[in-house]
C-alpha cells in the first residue's frame, strides 16, 4: 500500500515534468481555420458588362445606323461594350434633327438588345482644320439630348466629353474653345443633362486639374456621390504611344500618379496610337501601364499595329482577361442548417484579379434553390463591389433575413446583377465570376457556390 501510494504521487509529478519540458520544446501548432469551401481560379476568357477590349464605331450625321446582325456577334467575340461617337458635322449651326435623335435612340435600342452597353461621345470635327461648332449651339444640342441619356441610362456605360475640337478631343477648336473657362462651361453643362450616376471623362488630366483647380485625387470621401469632381474620369487616345503621349501629359510621373490615385474610383480607357520616337509597346510596358493606370477598357480598332504586336507576343489574351475588373471566389462558410423565418451569417470572400475595379454599383444576391423543386428565392445583399479594389479581397459578412423561404433544401449562388430594372434579369448584364465552375446561366445568370443549406 506504501509503495503504490508513492507511485501514485511521483509518476504524476513526472508526467507533468515531462509535459512542461515538452511544451517548452515543440514548435507551436497553429490553430486549425475552417475556412469552408475554398474555388479554384479560372484563367477562361469570358465578357463581362462594363469592361474590357472594345468596339470603335463611329458615324456622321443621319448616317449608317449600327447593324444589329454585327453586333449581336461581339459577345461571343468578348466585347461587352461598343464606343459610339456621333458626328454632329452637319449641325454645327443649327438643331439636331429629328431624324439624327431617332438614330441616336434606335442605335441605344440595338446596343440594348444585344446585351452590350455604350461608351458614347459626341463631336463635329472628324480631323484637324475641321470647323466644331460654336458653345451656343452645343449647349442647345446637349439639351437636346437629355431626354435620350436619361431614358438610355441603363445601357450607357461612360460618356466621354468630346464636342471640342477635331474628333472631341479638346483640341484644335475653330471656335477657340479649347481654354480651360469654355471647357469648364462644355463639362458641367454635360455633367447636368447626364443621369447622375454615369460618369465622364476627358482627354488629359490636365484639363480635369485645370478645371477643378487642384492636383489632388479625389479620395474615397467623395467617391460615387453627386460631387461633380468624383464623376469626371479620364480617356488616353493616344495610349502607349510613348513620351508624353502625344501631348496627354505635361508631367508625365506625377499625372501618371495622379491616374493611378483617381481611377480607384473614376473610369480609365481609350485607345493606342502609332509609337513615337522608336518607343516599343512591349507586353511588359502594356502590362505595367494598364495595371498603374487602371485600364478597364480599350479599342481594339485603332491602332491595330499595337494590338497585333501583343497578340504576336501572346499577351493579348492576357490583358483581355485584366482589363477592368475581373472579381473572383477565394472561400465561402455557410452553417449546414438554419430555421424556418430564422437568419444566417455566412462569410464570402471575393478577390479582384484586374487591372481596376468596378465603377458601376451592382445588386448582389444570395440566391436559394431549392434541390426538390427548383424553385429560386434571393436575397439581396448591402455589400457594394465597387470597394473590391485590384489584388484586394472583399470580404461579404452579413446577417441574411431567411423571411419567405420554406423549409427544405437548398443549393446556393452569388448573383450580381445590373441594378436597372430592365436588365437586371438579363444574364448578359450579370457578372461571372473567374472560378472554375462555378457560372450558370438559369435565373439571370448566376454563380454557384457549391453549398447545401437545409432549412428546418
Amino acid at each position: 500500500m506504501k509503495t503504490k501510494n508513492l507511485y501514485r504521487i511521483f509518476f504524476p509529478a513526472v508526467l507533468l515534468l515531462c509535459i512542461a519540458s515538452c511544451k517548452k520544446n515543440a514548435a507551436p501548432v497553429p490553430p486549425v481555420v475552417d475556412e469552408g469551401v475554398t474555388y479554384e481560379l479560372s484563367n477562361t476568357i469570358f465578357p463581362n458588362p462594363d469592361r474590357g477590349f472594345i468596339r470603335m464605331m463611329d458615324v456622321r450625321s443621319v448616317g449608317t445606323p449600327l447593324n444589329a446582325a454585327q453586333i449581336n456577334t461581339f459577345r461571343n467575340q468578348h466585347v461587352s461594350m461598343i464606343l459610339r461617337l456621333f458626328y454632329f458635322d452637319a449641325f454645327k449651326n443649327q438643331a439636331l434633327s429629328t431624324a439624327e435623335l431617332t438614330l441616336i435612340q434606335e442605335d441605344l435600342d440595338k446596343i440594348r438588345n444585344a446585351g452590350l452597353k455604350a461608351i458614347l461621345r459626341f463631336a463635329y470635327a472628324d480631323n484637324i482644320g475641321v470647323d466644331d461648332a460654336p458653345l451656343a449651339v452645343i449647349e442647345q444640342h446637349l439639351d437636346q439630348l437629355q431626354p435620350i441619356l436619361t431614358n438610355n441610362k441603363d445601357v450607357i456605360a461612360f460618356v466621354q466629353a468630346g464636342l471640342i475640337g477635331a474628333w472631341g478631343e479638346w483640341h484644335s477648336s475653330s471656335n477657340g474653345l479649347a481654354t480651360t473657362e469654355h471647357e469648364t462651361t462644355v463639362l458641367n453643362k454635360l455633367l447636368s443633362v447626364l443621369p447622375a450616376d454615369i460618369m465622364v471623362q476627358v482627354r488629359t488630366p490636365g484639363a480635369k486639374q485645370r478645371i477643378f483647380n487642384t492636383t489632388d485625387a479625389i479620395t474615397a470621401a467623395i467617391a460615387y456621390s453627386g460631387d461633380a469632381k468624383a464623376r469626371v474620369g479620364h480617356h488616353n487616345d493616344c495610349f502607349m504611344s510613348g513620351g508624353d503621349n502625344y501631348g496627354t501629359y505635361t508631367n508625365i510621373a506625377l499625372q501618371k500618379q495622379y491616374i493611378s490615385n483617381e481611377a480607384l474610383f473614376v473610369p480609365t480607357g481609350g485607345e493606342t496610337c502609332p509609337p513615337t520616337g522608336g518607343y516599343d509597346p512591349s507586353c511588359f510596358e502594356g502590362r505595367n501601364e494598364m495595371k498603374l493606370l487602371k485600364w478597364t477598357y480599350l479599342n481594339l480598332d485603332w491602332y491595330q499595329p499595337t494590338v497585333n504586336a501583343w497578340k504576336a507576343a501572346g499577351c493579348f489574351d492576357e490583358f483581355q482577361r485584366n482589363l477592368g475588373y475581373r472579381l473572383a471566389l477565394v472561400n465561402a462558410k455557410f452553417p449546414e442548417t438554419a430555421t424556418v423565418n430564422g437568419s444566417i451569417t455566412p462569410t464570402i470572400n471575393i478577390i479582384n484579379k484586374g487591372y481596376a475595379p468596378l465603377y458601376h454599383k451592382k445588386i448582389t444576391y444570395l440566391v436559394f434553390k431549392n434541390k426538390t423543386s427548383g424553385a429560386f428565392f434571393e436575397k439581396s445583399l448591402a455589400a457594394d463591389l465597387r470597394l473590391c479594389k485590384p489584388e484586394l479581397t472583399q470580404s461579404i459578412g452579413e446577417a441574411i433575413n431567411l423571411s419567405g423561404i420554406p423549409s427544405g433544401e437548398y443549393d446556393l449562388y452569388l448573383r450580381i446583377a445590373d441594378k436597372a430594372a430592365n436588365l437586371k434579369t438579363r444574364m448578359e448584364y450579370a457578372i461571372q465570376l473567374a472560378n472554375t465552375n462555378v457560372w450558370v446561366t438559369e435565373n439571370g445568370g448566376m454563380n454557384n457556390l457549391k453549398q447545401v443549406l437545409k432549412i428546418n
